[in-house]
Formats: structure tokens, C-alpha cells, sequence
């Protein structure tokens, strides 16, 4: 499924390729270590590696089994990429043989607690465009600007969802009792990629009805979204591009906790503040589900309803440290930024570029 993009500006042609030197990831943890403890804490640098590829390579230099060594999210392959790992101290002799020429251990440090999934605020990213000719410079420059003060889609990127971008349908067919799938670890990846799927519909359908309210004439939003005038009308007072409709779960950001949004000329000017966020369903059970006309965008994309525990997820998030610069006599356009965790940066490129 192609995702709609909420900025209006036509696709720009540069070169750009996941490469180490091209692309950069450098995960930010989400608490300082304290230098103490049982479990070692290793600072890799590791390029044209998956993070799962890294740790069995790890885990075969010394002998640490592989569910004894943790790290908080799974970095890109084709990037040059920088993540903490633990392991038990006791291997720490044992790294001395580690001898990978594409891995490096920068930093090593204690600490009194496995690293865990999601134990990180996210991540640090540089990218390089190349080809650039300098009248795309100048646009990307414009849309940059639109990005750091609207913030962008939380899509999941094309990684969740595998090679052939079918693992959703793969998840929906076990999530149904039709497929058997012994590997737990992927029996999970795909149940996730059928539930990110969903999200990306959902958010995909309500950039579109926001496109429809932002550049239609009141008439013609009215016709295509089949709401009244004065909704209407206050929709597009909202000065947002997202727009936030009554019965929206809400989301303090960058964390904190969900409600439904009463004013909804409050929770628009909040959101446009960067203060809180509408959020979208992770679908399945006990989870909370937005009211009114929200609920109804909602409804669309719960069809199939999975026995497991669904979750919400921010639809929007915001780009931090963004800065740029412009090589003209190289044709090179590079820009670094900050993500939070479970949001991607080729998605961010995938807004830049349409």
C-alpha cells in the first residue's frame, strides 16, 4: 500500500542509497549507566551488519549465549550504525578474541540491569542525498522547514514488513488459525507487521481526509468527506495539516497519558505546540478506542479483530536537532536530526522526497 504524504509538493530526483557512509544511526539510551554492576555494557560500531547478525557473532566469539546478550532495537543493516549491547561480565575477558572487521567496540561501561527492548529515546541519524542540483536544494531546504515546525506521518517503514512486503499476510493468516509457525520470534514479526499494516492504512486514510479539508473548497470537502459545514469549518480553523477530529484519543508527548479529546480548539492548538498528539490503533484487544466521529476512522480498518492485546501508537511525531547543509560543488545535500524510538527516518525521507 503507498502511504499518502501530507505535504503538497511534487516529487524531487536525487541519488540516495542506504550505504555506511551515506547513512548514519547512532541510538541514543534512554538512561546514563552507572558504571557499576553485573552486566557489561558495550558502546559497537558495526557496519553492513543486521543488529541480530552482530550479536551471533558476538555470542560465537565468546561463548555467551545468545538470550544473555540484550540490546534495545534492531539498527539497520545497510548503514553504519552505533548501539549498546550487555552481556554478563563474566564474558569481558572473553572479548579480547572479538576480532570482526565490521565491528568495533567504541565504549565499555557496567551497569546493574539488562538492556532490554525499548530502553532508548531514539535515535541520532545523518543522511546524504546525492546528485543534488541546487534549484532541489532550495525546495528541500523549504520542506525541511515544514517538517521541523509540523513534525511528520509515524508510519512503520517498508523494513516491518520483509523483502517481499507480504510478512502482513503472513500475520493475518496465523492471527486467523490458518498458518502454523514454530520460530516464536517470527511467529511474532509477522503478527506485528499485519498489525503495523493496519496503523499505516488507518493514518494513510486520515492524511487523505485532512488533504481533502486543507486544499478543497468548502463545498468540495464537504462532498468528499460527507461532513457539515461548521465541522467542516472548524476543521480547517485547525492550523495544523493533520486534523484533529472530535473523539480523538490523545497522547502527551513525548510520553505521558491518553485521553479523549473534549475541545477540540484546545487539543488542535496543543498538537500544533508539540505538546500532544492524536494516536492510532496497534489492533486487538483491551486497548482503549477513540469516540465519536474519530471512531469511525477507526472502525474502517477493524474488520478482523485479533485475539491479542492491541496498543496505541502516536500518529505523528516530531523531528529534533535538525540541521542541514548544502555541498553545491559536489551536489550533495546532508542533513542530521533526531528521531524518537519506533519511528523511521525513511520515512522522513519518503515525506522530503515523495
Amino acid at each position: 500500500m503507498k502511504n499518502q504524504y501530507y505535504l503538497n509538493h511534487s516529487k524531487i530526483d536525487v541519488y540516495f542509497k542506504q550505504s555506511v557512509d551515506d547513512f548514519v544511526v547512532t541510538e541514543v539510551p534512554l538512561y546514563e549507566f552507572s558504571g557499576e554492576g553485573e552486566h557489561l555494557i558495550l558502546t559497537i560500531r558495526k557496519k553492513e551488519l543486521s543488529t541480530w547478525e552482530m550479536v551471533e557473532i558476538i555470542s560465537k566469539t565468546t561463548n555467551c549465549k545468545i538470550q544473555d546478550i540484550g540490546y534495545a532495537g534492531l539498527k539497520d543493516k545497510n548503514a553504519m550504525t552505533v548501539q549498546n549491547i550487555s552481556m554478563p561480565k563474566k564474558y569481558e575477558e572473553s572479548l579480547k578474541e572479538l576480532n570482526h572487521p565490521k565491528i568495533k567496540i567504541l565504549n565499555s561501561t557496567y551497569h546493574n540491569n539488562k538492556i532490554k527492548i525499548g530502553h532508548l529515546k531514539g535515535n541520532k541519524f545523518f543522511i546524504r542525498f546525492k546528485k543534488v542540483f541546487p534549484n532541489d536544494a532550495f525546495k528541500i531546504e523549504n520542506i525541511l522547514k515544514d517538517i521541523s515546525k509540523y513534525g511528520m506521518a509515524n508510519y512503520f517503514g517498508f523494513q516491518r514488513f520483509g523483502v517481499e512486503q507480504n510478512n502482513y499476510l503472513l500475520g493475518l493468516e496465523i492471527l486467523k488459525g490458518n498458518k502454523k509457525e514454530k520460530n516464536p520470534k517470527l511467529k511474532q514479526m509477522y503478527i506485528n507487521a499485519y498489525q503495523s499494516f493496519i496503523f499505516n492504512k488507518w493514518l494513510s486514510n486520515r492524511i487523505e481526509l485532512s488533504k481533502y479539508i486543507n486544499y478543497f473548497s468548502l463545498a468540495d470537502a464537504m462532498m468528499l468527506t460527507k461532513m457539515d459545514k461548521d465541522t467542516i469549518k472548524e476543521l480547517k480553523s485547525q492550523e495544523h495539516p493533520f486534523k484533529i477530529l472530535k473523539g480523538e484519543l490523545m497522547g502527551h508527548y513525548p510520553f505521558g497519558k491518553i485521553f479523549i479529546a473534549q475541545d477540540l480548539k484546545s487539543e488542535a492548538e496543543k498538537f500544533y505546540i508539540k505538546d500532544r498528539v492524536p494516536t492510532g490503533l496497534l489492533v486487538g484487544k483491551k486497548v482503549k478506542l477513540s469516540e465519536d466521529m474519530a471512531a469511525n476512522y477507526e472502525k474502517e480498518i477493524m474488520e478482523f479483530v485479533p485475539n491479542i492485546d492491541g496498543a496505541r501508537r502516536y500518529a505523528w511525531v516530531f523531528v529534533d536537532e535538525l540541521e542541514s547543509n548544502y555541498k553545491e560543488d559536489k551536489k550533495w545535500f546532508e542533513m542530521s536530526f533526531f528521531l524518537p524510538k519506533g519511528s523511521y527516518a525513511t520515512e522522513l525521507i519518503a515525506e522530503i522526497l515523495h
